[in-house]
């Protein structure tokens, strides 16, 4: 009988001790910021707030600084808080460099995801704590994506297009080697005619793409000498859009000609990479389809700078293409501002060495915005662009716990963006 008693005691312990589990919240990390970018839309800053934040989420802003009994306190009481910053634009599983042409035949997927691991921790500790991944081995970004998902590895949140599309020779495409290699690595999003694009892109969607990538137009690194204009016919890319947007997925086209560029918003197209070339009538169009330009002027700048270099890597059709469009890009970006072009953040980063995604800030100051134009490109603009404005860009309760600080305003001084002091990814610190 005593034995009975102990043991429905006992019992009745777990149990009690089990709905208590189930009714307990979860731990909370008190954040005491000095400054608060409250506002990314409109650039009202706040002094002396605490956001709590708990299961990966921002629970609540609290004015001053209110702590409760056990919590985690994090003090950033002498640092400017803002949301982690966006990249739209990046290709996460590699970076340019001196092997390029022999990485095309001797990297594996496997060896791109864990080089993508790598760059992914680079990507976070510079602030960045979404970006799009807008051309990578299938294979190896979704994995990464995944991974990082899980928690399993440290990164940004990865908005994956994988493989690019692109016509049969077009910048997306293989290049330089002999026939026989060329067929060993085919790239599997080749198509050509407009029936076959549409396929490509109900294989890309159904391998996991969250976005479909085109290269409307020829390209920069792309070691061939096949210019920088239109590459997909018209009706290859009204295909393309209307199958993306059939299946519930945006549709972003590389394009650096003006032929390219309207070509792919007249065919629907949400965003436009680069845009390099864009003219009066792009402009017009930019507005008239509510379309995003996402301007990648690092890109421009960095190839550039590497094609003057007399020790460069870059291959001789690389650097007579870097040489003519790199330039030209920080002009581009003046105009898109001066005709009120929507444009969200994004830097090509891959092509310059990841974790320098803050320069590209620079140069939009030099191009003629603000700081806080910047900034609000960054955040909610990028959020708006890639349809995640309910998740990342601001810090609202309910939003995930994405959060940065740097050690001044860079509302004032865009610079600092390139000094991240402190990172929390999804209510995990990352970078203390």
């Amino acid at each position: 009988m005593f034995a009975r008693s102990v043991i429905g005691a006992a019992l009745a312990a777990v149990v009690l001790a089990s709905a208590s589990a189930q009714t307990q919240q979860p731990a909370e990390t008190y954040i005491e910021a000095g400054r608060v970018l409250a506002d990314p839309a409109t650039g009202r800053v706040e002094t002396e707030r605490t956001i709590v934040v708990a299961d990966g989420k921002v629970v609540r802003i609290d004015a001053g600084f209110t702590t409760a009994p056990g919590a985690r306190v994090i003090d950033l009481r002498d640092k400017f808080v803002l949301p982690g910053l966006i990249d739209s634009h990046v290709h996460i599983t590699h970076e340019l460099g001196p092997s390029q042409v022999l990485d095309e035949v001797t990297t594996t997927s496997a060896d791109a995801a864990l080089e993508g691991a790598m760059y992914a921790k680079r990507t976070v500790d510079a602030g960045f704590t979404t970006v799009a991944d807008l051309g990578a081995p299938n294979e190896a970004i979704f994995a990464l994506r995944g991974a990082i998902a899980r928690g399993a590895i440290t990164g940004p949140r990865i908005v994956a297009a994988g493989t690019a599309i692109t016509p049969t020779g077009g910048h997306g495409d293989v290049h330089g080697f002999t026939e026989d290699v060329l067929h060993a690595i085919a790239t599997p999003t080749t198509c050509n005619g407009a029936d076959d694009c549409r396929r490509v892109v109900r294989e890309q969607i159904r391998r996991g793409a969250d976005i479909i990538k085109v290269t409307a137009t020829g390209g920069v690194l792309s070691n061939t000498r096949a210019g920088l204009g239109q590459q997909l016919t018209d009706d290859e890319l009204k295909a393309i859009a209307d199958t993306a947007h059939a299946l519930g997925r945006r549709v972003t086209a590389h394009a650096h000609g003006v032929d390219g560029v309207n070509a792919a918003l007249r065919a629907g197209f949400d965003s436009i990479e680069h845009g390099t070339y864009l003219d009066a009538t792009s402009i017009k169009l930019f507005r008239d389809h509510h379309a995003t330009l996402v301007p990648t002027v690092l890109a421009g700048a960095w190839v550039s700078e590497r094609a003057r270099d007399e020790h460069s890597y870059l291959t001789p059709a690389q650097k007579e293409k870097a040489l003519t469009a790199g330039p030209l890009m920080l002009d581009m970006l003046r105009r898109a501002r001066l005709g009120r072009v929507n444009v969200a953040f994004g830097t090509d980063t891959g092509v310059s060495p990841h974790g320098m995604n803050g320069r590209e800030a620079e140069l939009w100051v030099e191009a003629g915005y603000t700081p806080a134009e910047v900034i609000r490109a960054a955040t909610v603009g990028a959020a708006e662009h890639l349809q995640l404005s309910a998740v990342v860009g601001a810090l609202r309760p309910g939003m995930s716990a994405d959060i940065i600080a740097v050690a001044g305003d860079p509302t004032a001084n865009i610079s600092l963006l390139r000094d991240v002091r402190f990172v929390m990814v999804r209510g995990a610190v990352a970078k203390p």
